[in-house]
């Protein structure tokens, strides 16, 4: 059984990939490396517990003795690379621990596969995750981000995943080693930390607390279902071309204003309250420095040359995603009380 190694995979994103991985391939054995920082929740793979094709393996990518052992005990077919620091609001803040994550790890990550590997490279394939942010704003509605768009990334978050970037494709032309990218629009989807727009709206209004909406709430997205989104990380694992970039898009092009006017009729609905009751809580607040006006992705290359469509437009996907977070909101209590973190100790610390 080819054994594939899954990084950040007990995060938003990284647990919808292992899943998908876990339960469409039986002939992997999929390993999930997390450090289980602050985002790492194990609880969004309650279902897995029990897999034969699944183990968990809590470790940090920055520690590159720990990856260079892992490697050395496992033969890893290949690699999906999503442990990363995400929320720009805290690149702000602190930026060194993007740095630290998303480049010092993923160099170590690269060169964990590198060693490891040596020269029997054939079948093998090393797969970075990455974001839209890296090519910065778009201010022509007309305008798209392609895979061939410059880089420019404008805050400490989009500048370390760029440079994450750069090195994977460094060490595909230097060193030959099999990779692929792909720079995906925003996610959304159940399991979303409530840091992030929509989960922490939805949290905000079942407790009847304020929705902060920056500046005027122009800011432009393009959302992708994260359902979809690792359909595709799936498709292009397997039928990608080595060396290949691929953006990924939701086509689901959304005013931040718009969108929280529309998850608060949403929530309006679902909860039985008169319609206009959650639109009060909306708080507009200073915008965030560097805030990119406008991301919009040009997915036809994955689309032409792989076969992959968004599935969901996103007035259904966001229906279904308030519908998650509704009937599990002890899901969502443990993680804005901090108990989710109980989690990992009471499944694996005995084990």
């Amino acid at each position: 059984m080819k054994k594939i190694l899954i990084t950040g995979g007990a995060g938003f994103i990284g647990s919808h990939v292992v899943r998908r991985f876990v339960t469409n391939h039986p002939e992997y054995h999929i390993f999930n490396l997390d450090a289980l920082t602050y985002a790492g929740n194990l609880e969004n793979l309650s279902d897995l517990e029990d897999a034969g094709n699944y183990t968990f393996v809590k470790g940090d990518i920055v520690d590159a003795a720990f990856l260079d052992n892992l490697f050395a005990e496992n033969d890893f077919f290949g690699v999906v690379h999503l442990a990363a620091e995400s929320h720009v609001d805290r690149s702000i803040s602190d930026p060194m621990s993007f740095v630290m994550t998303n480049v010092v790890g993923t160099v170590n990550l690269l060169n964990a596969a590198k060693k490891a590997w040596g020269s029997d490279l054939d079948g093998r394939r090393f797969y970075h995750v990455s974001t839209d942010e890296v090519y910065g704003e778009l201010h022509d509605p007309k305008e798209f981000f392609l895979e061939t768009t410059s880089y420019d990334p404008r805050s400490p978050y989009s500048a370390s995943k760029a440079s994450s970037d750069h090195f994977v494709r460094a060490y595909h032309n230097t060193y030959k080693l099999p990779v692929v990218i792909s720079n995906c629009s925003n996610n959304y989807g159940p399991n979303h930390f409530p840091e992030k727009l929509i989960p922490l709206s939805i949290h905000n209004i079942l407790n009847n607390k304020p929705l902060p909406v920056y500046g005027k709430g122009e800011n432009i997205r393009d959302w992708l279902y994260v359902v979809d989104h690792a359909i595709a990380i799936d498709v292009i694992f397997h039928t990608g071309k080595d060396g290949d970039t691929y953006n990924i898009g939701g086509h689901n092009e959304w005013k931040n204003i718009d969108l929280v006017l529309l998850l608060c009729k949403v929530m309006d609905q679902k909860l039985g309250r008169p319609e206009g009751t959650s639109e009060k809580l909306i708080t507009y607040v200073t915008d965030r420095a560097g805030h990119d006006l406008r991301y919009a992705i040009d997915a036809t290359k994955l689309s032409d040359e792989l076969g992959w469509k968004p599935s969901l437009q996103f007035e259904e996907g966001l229906e279904k995603t308030v519908d998650w977070y509704l009937s599990n909101q002890d899901w969502l209590n443990n993680v804005t009380s901090g108990d989710y973190k109980k989690y990992y100790d009471s499944m694996y610390t005995n084990r």
